[in-house]
């Protein structure tokens, strides 16, 4: 009975897809235009986004030049945008957006070519190109449309882009003080606390730029080992001041005893 049954569903179902085609070769080939449209508007409605991106891509030529080809070029870019394609999306939205500035659907389009770089963005271990480009595309729509009902929406992803350029900016400090590479730990550790004052990883990294300073120093020739363990100990006493009660202050003052030792003997 099992195997009736999906036998059954599986003859139903290539049979409804093979309908499905023939129809929408019998569109393609329509040369009736407001039919044509229809049946495009008919399977973007219905979430068939493969079906409607051929037939409005088609509609943006036959209808150049008429006020029509505005609707078909805004379904045209959000079926690419269904279907995943956000780089596409993206530059078709934002032309849509430039070309057609007072069309209903304009501002819409502004932000969902935003949105599509925000979706290419990748995860934070990855090159960040594109989370650098969403968050300028983000600020700008933020800027240029301020009364926006989309703009908390924006304010959120580009909080979470910059929570994502923030922790990949500890991670590179973090790996070269893992890697014994100090001089770049400290370096990097700075950057990070400049660019991102308001960091949740700011008592670690001032943590670690401190020992980071220390170990450099204690590894440097002689002549440059004095001013070095001035700047560990700079770097300690900035530390303590912004995190007297931190988790890490015990072993931080470890590290400042074998600093003042040094100076001091």
């Amino acid at each position: 009975m099992f195997r009736k049954t999906g036998l059954y569903i599986f003859v139903i179902s290539t049979m409804i897809l093979f309908t499905g085609c023939n129809e929408y070769q019998r569109v393609l080939k329509s040369t009736d235009l407001e039919y044509k449209y229809d049946k495009a508007l008919e399977y973007y409605e219905n979430g068939e986004y493969n079906y409607s991106f051929g037939l409005f891509d088609e509609l943006r030529t036959l209808y150049q030049g008429t006020m029509r080809v505005r609707d078909v070029y805004y379904y045209y870019s959000s079926s690419l945008y269904h279907l995943e394609d956000y780089i596409l999306a993206g530059y078709h939205f934002k032309t849509f957006a430039q070309t057609f500035p007072r069309h209903e659907k304009a501002e819409e389009a502004a932000f969902l070519a935003a949105k599509c770089y925000y979706l290419e963005a990748p995860k934070y271990s990855l090159d960040q190109s594109y989370t650098y480009k969403a968050m300028n595309e983000l600020q700008l729509f933020i800027n240029t449309h301020s009364g926006s009902i989309f703009i908390p929406e924006c304010n959120e992803m580009v909080d979470e882009l910059r929570a994502k350029l923030e922790r990949k900016s500890f991670e590179i400090a973090h790996q070269y003080y893992h890697t014994q590479r100090y001089q770049a730990a400290v370096v990097s550790f700075n950057n990070t606390l400049n660019d991102f004052p308001d960091t949740p990883y700011r008592e670690e990294a001032m943590y670690y730029r401190m020992v980071s300073a220390f170990k450099l120093a204690e590894n440097s020739v002689l002549d440059k080992q004095q001013a070095r363990f001035r700047e560990a100990r700079t770097a300690y006493l900035d530390f303590i001041r912004a995190y007297p009660e931190s988790e890490f202050r015990e072993d931080a003052d470890d590290v400042n005893q074998d600093i003042e030792e040094f100076l001091n003997g």
